[in-house]
């Protein structure tokens, strides 16, 4: 009876304590450390944003049309031949004459086709304002990557530089360059663009500190990378995008303010079919003929909106 009631007291305490012990978990598996990447390269390629025509069309309808009208304003700048037959020098009918079938945009005061002067114009302006863009970029953006990946007194040195470059207006500063260079269509895209270099600066001394703060920057470092080979490898590349974005604002920005400075006089000579000489030969005749004026005025218009639109547009979609 002892050893019965023994084994029937020992079976309760044996369940208890089978319920009671915790359930045995499988060893765990240490899994290998993950080097870090750059965002540009740890992107999944689901989640990275669509290229070439698939972005274009998914942006939206004004980002097309903006497209459009660079394309187009770049297709008169490379061929104005294919465009129009009559020449921007040369007379081409009667003068004063009111837009028609014949000539689109009119004539001028000397008979010349207005269409075809615009036509022509577009190689002058739109290849200054890639000059002027051009030297704020490269000048600019070296100014503010040195600034911001150097430091100390040389990143003081420089950015005090761009701070008077900061303080003085750009059409005020834009005509003192063109004055002391002499005028012409280069000097002032040259004149545009030194005006342009302290804005690059900022955007990219910023963007470099912000990206050399970065956890992947501190782990090339620490593995025994060296400042020029993590410059080019990190730094530069996810830093670009605002740069770029940028560069595509100045664009238009360029266009208008070479467009003012030939309508002040301190641009292209006369009889160049500069865009804003041709606002300025018409606009003697605004009572008269109004089509000097307003239409190219229009087609300036058109192509700096576009290329705001554009560069609001890839702003928005390298941050996505």
């Amino acid at each position: 009876m002892s050893t019965h009631s023994q084994a029937q007291t020992s079976q309760p305490q044996s369940q208890a304590q089978a319920q009671t012990q915790p359930p045995t978990q499988p060893p765990t598996q240490t899994q290998p450390p993950t080097q870090t990447q750059s965002p540009a390269q740890a992107r999944p390629l689901a989640l990275r944003p669509a290229t070439g025509a698939r972005r274009l069309v998914t942006a939206g309808p004004t980002v097309v049309l903006s497209a459009l009208v660079l394309l187009l304003a770049l297709a008169w700048a490379l061929a104005p031949e294919l465009f129009t037959s009559f020449s921007p020098t040369a007379s081409a009918g009667p003068s004063l004459q009111a837009p028609s079938g014949d000539h689109w945009f009119g004539t001028d005061a000397t008979g010349r086709d207005v269409f075809s002067r615009v036509v022509h114009g577009a190689s002058h302006s739109i290849t200054a304002a890639i000059v002027a863009v051009t030297v704020g970029l490269v000048v600019g953006t070296t100014i503010g990557v040195i600034a911001g990946a150097v430091g100390g007194l040389v990143e003081e040195a420089l950015m005090r530089v761009v701070d008077v470059l900061l303080a003085i207006p750009g059409l005020l500063l834009s005509l003192s360059v063109v004055i002391l260079l002499g005028f012409g269509t280069t000097n002032a895209a040259i004149a545009v663009g030194i005006t342009s270099i302290a804005t690059f600066a900022r955007l990219s001394r910023s963007r470099v500190l912000a990206v050399r703060q970065s956890e992947y920057v501190e782990a090339a470092f620490g593995s025994g990378g060296t400042l020029p080979a993590i410059l080019w490898r990190h730094i530069l590349p996810n830093s670009a995008a605002p740069v770029i974005a940028l560069a595509a604002l100045q664009l238009g920005s360029a266009i208008l303010q070479i467009s003012t400075l030939g309508f002040l006089g301190y641009g292209a000579p006369p009889p160049t079919p500069e865009w804003g000489l041709l606002i300025s030969e018409g606009r003697d005749y605004v009572a008269t003929a109004w089509w000097l004026t307003l239409l190219p005025g229009l087609v300036v218009a058109a192509v700096v909106l576009s290329t705001n639109r554009l560069s609001n547009a890839i702003g928005k979609r390298e941050q996505a």
